[in-house]
């Protein structure tokens, strides 16, 4: 009897899977028709406007402290870059999205930091689990005190990721058409059902309305994604995680890519290290490999999106994707490179851990400090 149900059960197994990994391929779907559905809107609204539109973002601690506040109330860097791609590809400078998706990396460690605050009945739990979450806080922190001062006087990340897609170019065509087109046949006919919604309205709002629906569809598309994910591959996430522990940094910083990539989350895989670094089955040096290459892990979302995009900027849709990727290795190679820049995002996190420790309240004046009220100010004093 118990054989035969087992029998019978595992062909359901086997087709909730087939069933999931179609609503995952179908997610995927939506994400690419949503970010082409945002560039269309951001061409509608803004038309020759764009000027004064990119005004208020131009000043790059502006656009910093917006990527930080759009991924802290999302809770999700790829929707952020996701976004800033679409608005790549609707006529967005290169050079003000920049920071923008440096300001992701930082407020997509959120997440993980708010996992910590379920350890925070036991001390001593919430002191390991709090730095083991902020470590990823620090290290972002760094790798944008390094690589923003460098941009804003030397435009490093945009000369790089302009020689990176250069290949792609034709001789004086700064159209990516040629590289994406088969995306475009793809996601086309559900754009333009979008693009009929928003024709109901006059330019400027329809393509506002557009922008919105674009925006929505993209949170709720990473957001199944992420579940999606989870339950088809956490499974072998925790095995390669407890094969990657304790192995070296390389390792370690292989794997954490290798798993975000798989979960379509770096908010997932760092926060699945705090519970295990809280009841001390890992070491906060023992996860701090792996928290680094899901920095890398998750770049994939942005370059999955940027082969959405089509038409003139469609190479700049490409190119910031490639910002976000060559931001995060480069931040590994310099940071893990240096051995005293290599300490320092670990004797932060020990140190906010102590602090954790001593005061509930410091978290929450930390949390609030470092993810509203100061990137609030800093717009509010740029504007």
């Amino acid at each position: 009897m118990t054989t035969q149900a087992s029998t019978a059960e595992q062909p359901m197994n086997s087709s909730m899977r087939w069933v999931r990994w179609a609503n995952l391929a179908f997610m995927l779907y939506l994400l690419l028709v949503a970010v082409s559905v945002v560039s269309s809107g951001f061409k509608m609204a803004v038309g020759d406007q764009a000027k004064t539109l990119f005004e208020f973002a131009s000043h790059p601690i502006a656009g910093l402290m917006i990527g930080v506040i759009a991924t802290a109330l999302t809770q999700s860097s790829s929707t952020t870059t996701s976004i800033t791609v679409g608005l790549v590809a609707g006529g967005l400078p290169v050079e003000t999205a920049i920071p923008m998706i440096m300001g992701a990396n930082i407020g997509t460690t959120t997440t993980n930091t708010l996992v910590s605050l379920g350890h925070a009945r036991c001390k001593e739990e919430f002191r390991r689990a709090f730095a083991s979450a902020t470590i990823h806080d620090v290290f972002n922190l760094i790798a944008v005190a390094i690589f923003l001062p460098l941009e804003i006087m030397f435009g490093l990340m945009d000369r790089l990721s302009e020689w990176l897609v250069s290949p792609m170019m034709a001789a004086g065509d700064m159209s990516a058409a040629n590289g994406l087109n088969f995306m475009k046949v793809l996601t086309g006919p559900a754009t333009d059902l979008f693009k009929s919604v928003g024709g109901m309205f006059p330019a400027t709002t329809g393509g506002i309305v557009m922008i919105v629906m674009g925006i929505a569809i993209i949170m709720i598309a990473i957001s199944v994604m992420g579940k999606l994910m989870r339950s088809l591959m956490v499974g072998r996430a925790r095995d390669i995680l407890k094969s990657a522990i304790g192995r070296g940094p390389i390792h370690g910083i292989a794997s954490g890519s290798v798993v975000t990539i798989l979960v379509q989350s770096s908010s997932t895989t760092t926060s699945l290290m705090v519970p295990l670094v809280g009841t001390g089955v890992l070491k906060v040096r023992d996860v701090y490999p792996f928290t680094v290459g899901a920095n890398i892990g998750t770049c994939i979302t942005a370059l999955i999106a940027a082969t959405s995009a089509s038409g003139e900027y469609a190479v700049f849709a490409l190119q910031i994707a490639l910002v976000h990727l060559a931001f995060n290795v480069l931040a590994t190679l310099i940071i893990f490179g240096i051995p005293f820049l290599r300490e320092l995002p670990v004797k932060g996190a020990f140190w906010l851990g102590d602090l954790a420790a001593k005061s509930k309240l410091a978290v929450v004046g930390y949390l609030v400090t470092l993810f509203l009220l100061l990137p609030g100010i800093i717009l509010a004093f740029t504007a």
